[in-house]
This record gives C-alpha cells, sequence and structure tokens, in this order.
C-alpha cells in the first residue's frame, strides 16, 4: 500500500479550518451597535433574544467547544434586565448603548451577583458594595452587562516572567486566530472576546500597553484614553498617574459610539475634575473621513530595533497606503522617551500600587477577604494554583515601598511626566508640525509559555501611557494569519481628533478579519 505523506500546512489549514466551520455559524456574526440597535427599531428582534444567543454563543465557544476561555462571570440576571429594557423600550430606545451586550474587565466593580477579582483566587468571592462609576454610566447608557473578561492577573503588575492572559482564578486565554498563540496582557479576555464575537463591545484598562497590545494581538480596535476622561473609581488599581479605563470594539464607530458614554467628571477621581471642557457627549461627530489627507504623521524609523523585520515590511507598506491617501509622512529622529522616564514610570507604579491596593480592599468593607498588600501576598504564599508558574515580586516590591511618601515618589511623577509629556510627544507634535505620531503597535502574537513567559520583543504603548495621552489602535494587516495593529496618538484630550483618523484609515484601508480559531498544533 502506497504511504501517503500530508505536508504539515496541509493539516494545519485543514484541521484548523474543519474545527471552525461551526464556531463561525452565529446569527450576529460582526454585528455592530448600529446593526442591533436597527433590528430593535424594527421589531425584528428583542433585547433578550440578543442577550440570549451572545450568552449562547459564549457557552459553545468559550465554555466549550474550542474552549477559548475569555470569560471569567456570565452575569446571571443578564437575561432579567434584558427583559426588563424590552418592557421599557419605549422609553429608553434612544439611549446610546440600548440593549447592546457588554463584557467588562473582571477588574471593574459591579454591585450585582458577580465578585470583582482581578483574576485572583483571593478576590473569588468578593462582591463590590456599590457599581463603580464606569459600570454605572454603561447602565445609565442602556447596556446590558453580561459578564467579566478574563485579564492577565491583577493586571499583569504582580510579578517576572509572567504570563499574559493567565490567571489563577481564570485560567489561560486563548487567541481566537491561533489558539496556542498568546493574547497578550492584561485586557486579555477583552480582547479575545471581541475578537470572537462573544459581546459587542468590551472594557479593558491601561496602565502601559493593556487595552492597545491585546487589541492589535486579537485584530479589534481599542482605545487608551487620556488619564481623567474615564472615571477610575471602582477599578482594582495600579497607578493613579497612569491608569485609565477604556472601550475595545470590532469597529471605530462603535468606539466613537461608547466612548461617549463613559466620559464625565467624578468629584472621586481627582483627574477627572475639570475634564468637562474637553470632554464630548458624543464622539460620532468626529467619524468623517477627513482624517488622512494632508495630515502630517511622524514615526520613529527604528521603532522595532530589528525585532521583527515581517512588521517592519507591513508598517513600510502601511506608509505607502497612508501616503497614497494624501498624508505627509515625517520620519521622527530620535526616540521619544528617555531610560530614565521608563524608569521613573516603574518607580511611581510600584509607590501608587500599594495606597491604591490598601485604598481598594478598604473599599469593600470590613468584611473583606483581603483587607491589604500583606494580606494578598500571604495568601498568594499559601496558594498552590498562584505561584505556580511566576512570583509575584512586584507586589513584594510593592509592600516594602513607602508608597507615596516615598521621598523619591514625588520626582519620580516629575521626570516620567515631564519626559514623556513635554519633552516627548508634546516636543515631537511641535517640532515637526505633526497631527499625529503612528506606529506599529506591537508585533503578531507569540507562542504562548506558561513555564518562561512571555516573549514579547517590543510596543509603542509607552510614550502615550506614561504620558497620559491618548492612543488608539486597529488592525494595520496580518502576519502569518496572525493581526497586527497600527497606533494613532497625539497630545492630551485629542481622543477625537484620533479617532477621525482611525476611522479614515479603516474605511481606505479595512483589514478586520473574522477568526477561525486554528488550533496552531
Amino acid at each position: 500500500m502506497k504511504k501517503i505523506i500530508l505536508s504539515a500546512a496541509f493539516l494545519y489549514a485543514f484541521f484548523g479550518k474543519a474545527q471552525n466551520k461551526s464556531a463561525n455559524e452565529f446569527k450576529y456574526l460582526e454585528y455592530d451597535i448600529q446593526k442591533i440597535q436597527s433590528l430593535y427599531k424594527s421589531n425584528k428582534t428583542s433585547v433578550k433574544e440578543v442577550v440570549e444567543a451572545y450568552l449562547k454563543r459564549i457557552n459553545e465557544v468559550d465554555k466549550n467547544g474550542v474552549q477559548l476561555n475569555s470569560i471569567i462571570t456570565i452575569n446571571p440576571d443578564a437575561l432579567k434586565i434584558a427583559d426588563s429594557l424590552d418592557h421599557l423600550k419605549a422609553k429608553l430606545k434612544d439611549k446610546p448603548l440600548f440593549g447592546i451586550p457588554v463584557l467588562l474587565k473582571d477588574n471593574i466593580d459591579t454591585h450585582d451577583k458577580m465578585p470583582n477579582t482581578a483574576g485572583s483566587l483571593a478576590l473569588k468571592n468578593s462582591f463590590p458594595l456599590q457599581d463603580s462609576y464606569l459600570a454605572k454610566k454603561l447602565r445609565e447608557a442602556g447596556a446590558v452587562i453580561i459578564g467579566k473578561t478574563n485579564l492577565s492577573e491583577w493586571a499583569n503588575f504582580r510579578g517576572k516572567k509572567s504570563t499574559s492572559g493567565w490567571s489563577g482564578l481564570g485560567g489561560l486565554t486563548k487567541n481566537p486566530y491561533i489558539l496556542d498563540r498568546n493574547t497578550c496582557g492584561s485586557s486579555a479576555g477583552s480582547g479575545a472576546a471581541i475578537s470572537a464575537n462573544l459581546g459587542i463591545i468590551a472594557i479593558g484598562t491601561e496602565t502601559n500597553g493593556s487595552i492597545v497590545c491585546p487589541s492589535s494581538l486579537n485584530g479589534v480596535v481599542g482605545l487608551k484614553p487620556t488619564v481623567g476622561l474615564i472615571s477610575r473609581k471602582g477599578i482594582i488599581p495600579i497607578s493613579s498617574t497612569q491608569d485609565t479605563a477604556g472601550p475595545m470594539a470590532r469597529t471605530v464607530k462603535d468606539i466613537a459610539i461608547s466612548l461617549g458614554t463613559m466620559v464625565g467628571e467624578d468629584k472621586n477621581d481627582i483627574k477627572t475634575v475639570g475634564s468637562t471642557h474637553f470632554l464630548h457627549k458624543d464622539y460620532t461627530q468626529f467619524l468623517t473621513l477627513n482624517g488622512l489627507k494632508g495630515k502630517r504623521f511622524g514615526y520613529v524609523k527604528s521603532i522595532t530595533n530589528g525585532a521583527s523585520k515581517k512588521v517592519d515590511q507591513l508598517f513600510l507598506q502601511t506608509l505607502q497606503v497612508l501616503k497614497d491617501h494624501g498624508a505627509i509622512l515625517v520620519e521622527i529622529e530620535n526616540e521619544l522617551l528617555s531610560d530614565d522616564v521608563h524608569e521613573s514610570s516603574f518607580k511611581l507604579m510600584v509607590d501608587e500600587y500599594k495606597d491604591g491596593l490598601n485604598d481598594y480592599f478598604a473599599s469593600l468593607g470590613p468584611n473583606a477577604a483581603i483587607k491589604n498588600i500583606d494580606e494578598l501576598i500571604a495568601f498568594n504564599k499559601n496558594s498552590k494554583e498562584e505561584l505556580q508558574y511566576f512570583g509575584q515580586e512586584f507586589l513584594e516590591l510593592s509592600a516594602k515601598s513607602k508608597g507615596t511618601k516615598d521621598e523619591n515618589y514625588v520626582k519620580a511623577v516629575k521626570t516620567a511626566q515631564e519626559g514623556s509629556q513635554e519633552k516627548g510627544i508634546d516636543l515631537a507634535m511641535k517640532k515637526y508640525n505633526l497631527d499625529a505620531i503612528i506606529a506599529p503597535t506591537t508585533t503578531e502574537a507569540w507562542k504562548t509559555d506558561l513555564k518562561n513567559g512571555d516573549h514579547y520583543t517590543f510596543g509603542s504603548a509607552d510614550a502615550a501611557a506614561i504620558a497620559g495621552y491618548p492612543s488608539i489602535t486597529l488592525p494595520m494587516g496580518y502576519i502569518d494569519e496572525l493581526p497586527v495593529g497600527i497606533s494613532f496618538f497625539a497630545e492630551k484630550w485629542q481622543e477625537g481628533k484620533l479617532i477621525t483618523m482611525a476611522y479614515t484609515f479603516e474605511q481606505m484601508n479595512p483589514q478586520r478579519k473574522v477568526p477561525q480559531f486554528l488550533s496552531g498544533k
């Protein structure tokens, strides 16, 4: 009998596609906010039917089937909430997020039957005493919060050699494009879930790259707003200087619609005080097609430092696309940030982490399972599951610090902010007369390695993250079936301008592909 030899490429393609046909048989595949709401307005479906369909898809794709593992908790009252919206449809139908299934990263407080865990077994049964300001705003806009997404535990600031997308409580989130690839952190579950059509929008949080990186690796759009645009009250913190929440979606339009529902001054978050003059209740006004022609985009030629020739090549191709649509490209001579800025950013994060966590634990009341950072460290030491892959060096470093009372804390904040703002982004924007700075967001997804941690080579999130300035990423193209994003960032409060640029790029050069859940084996 003749021996038949099948190539690895053939097996990869055949078995990958064979298992995925049913995974993408979904009534609302790639639907956006507008398309879902048009069904409501024409009475072709109900909120309850839509929410039920998404919950069924989560069960079939996330919990079973390919087992994406992007969602930690399902809201047990989701159908009840949906049914109540159907009964109030006449009064609420014009709400911007009416009947939209929304997923929250599991470090955002909700006062309901869902705990808020940061992915930690220590907070498995931790139920906040009130909604976060953000959750409250989303509910007021008509959203149905259907669940909480998995994340890199403690927003990826627990210990060295961590694996993005893994948490002690939630396990490992898989990349929906190729399942053995990483999702990046820390909003890993939010990125993977939205890419896999498990919700319409998700909320992530970022201190440095945790919205834009998972958006890039999972082929979706992610906006990291200016720090102070969205309240952080009720969100488990790392850094009061750099933390922000932000929307993740499959289209720029959905980013614009959802962003307007989240913004606002909150007296309990001092960073938001005074933001009213700079925010917009409706960011859809920026969905125009004049975001490329005549615009000056600066880029650092050595952005990847040779870390990825394939990313370099894709970015050069994208620069030509921008040029073909009338953009003016300007090469920036030097890196935007100095080593001192990076070091100071890490210093302030360590100091603010201690105070922020202790304040958050106090907000949980006298019956909180964990009451301070020292108790958290002790819990982890006594848990086989928590420390099975990597340690908690960052927690321990923070616990030993004096917090924001450290004598070098104020200096660290000043160095980080001046170096990233006046001497960083602001300086480059003024010197080169730029409308925005662009860069590849990061590389394509690497193979997940629980033993050795992330194989992360470069990213462009640092400048905007440390400065507290806005950035937006969206698909730029694909490398070996894996998405790679392009980031646009600019000065403080310039979300509208960035939305226009991203929307124009998206419409002129659409790159979003539905993931096929390839095995990668």
